[in-house]
């Protein structure tokens, strides 16, 4: 039966700004789903298959994921269906938190998500177009419910800018001050991915994830360039991060969950084992 709190993350009571407590540092695998398989690229092109979701969600919760986030990376509504039948079957084989996003567009597809099994939503494109959305999931759901994803590239004017539609839209946003209105708007966590790093294991970045923690009083999910087990170690400890996602470098097991675990918590970074 699948765990339906988050709560074991915090081992004190959240006065204030999140990271007054010492919080447990989240690993979070993540799953970008294309016609019902678990696919992954390089700077979100060059896509491959990775597996079935259901069995690296079942692995990955085996291993001591934290939580899992699953996208839906061409979502329709045609296919809202398929997504639906994926919740529930997640729901019914995992037992950590989960995730979902993509072609959500109303309380209504977040009503039907979280009625099968799911315990966040994920908004990307959506909520920027009309971010009255965000206000709209944290009313009737509570704010713990939204996490509000980012794909954010930064141009040669070294400003970086909020992108849409899977990274192929740019806008004239900023990312920081876009994260700043969707935490005001109800968001309960950002996702932030950067372009740049996506997919190159080359580390995080660095900069606009600090930025982001030191300007809002919600975790901050970093994602986009893990490739080694001291890129982690640099996103928590240099950049404060309250989590940490990637997909490559778990799906083909280049790094396993339990070792990253063991490497964190001897380098003093507080992780559930």
């Amino acid at each position: 039966m699948k765990s339906d709190s988050t709560s074991n993350n915090f081992q004190c009571l959240p006065l204030g700004r999140f990271r007054g407590c010492r919080l447990t540092k989240r690993i979070i695998p993540c799953l970008d789903i294309k016609d019902g398989r678990t696919v992954k690229g390089i700077n979100f092109e060059n896509i491959r298959d990775a597996g079935d979701p259901v069995e690296l969600a079942k692995f990955y919760s085996q291993q001591g994921a934290d939580e899992l986030v699953f996208l839906d990376i061409t979502a329709t509504i045609e296919k809202r269906k398929t997504l639906v039948d994926l919740v529930k079957k997640l729901a019914s084989n995992i037992n950590i938190p989960f995730t979902i996003g993509g072609g959500i567009t109303s309380i209504e597809n977040v009503s039907e998500l979280l009625q099968h099994g799911a315990d966040k939503v994920s908004v990307n494109t959506a909520a920027y177009k009309r971010p009255e959305l965000i206000t709209e999931i944290a009313d009737d759901f509570g704010s713990q419910c939204v996490v509000v994803a980012i794909d954010a590239k930064r141009e040669k004017d070294g400003e970086w800018y909020v992108y849409l539609n899977g990274g192929r839209t740019k806008t004239e946003s900023n990312a920081i001050k876009w994260a700043r209105d969707a935490v005001k708007r109800g968001a309960g966590e950002i996702l932030l991915t950067s372009i740049n790093h996506d997919g190159t294991k080359n580390g995080f970045a660095l900069e606009i994830i600090s930025l982001l923690t030191a300007a809002l009083p919600v975790p901050v999910i970093a994602s986009g360039g893990a490739g080694r087990m001291n890129h982690f170690k640099e996103v928590f400890q240099k950049a404060h991060a309250d989590a940490a996602l990637a997909a490559s470098i778990f799906h083909y097991k280049e790094i396993e969950i339990p070792a990253l675990k063991k490497y964190l918590k001897e380098n003093n970074i507080n992780v559930r084992i």
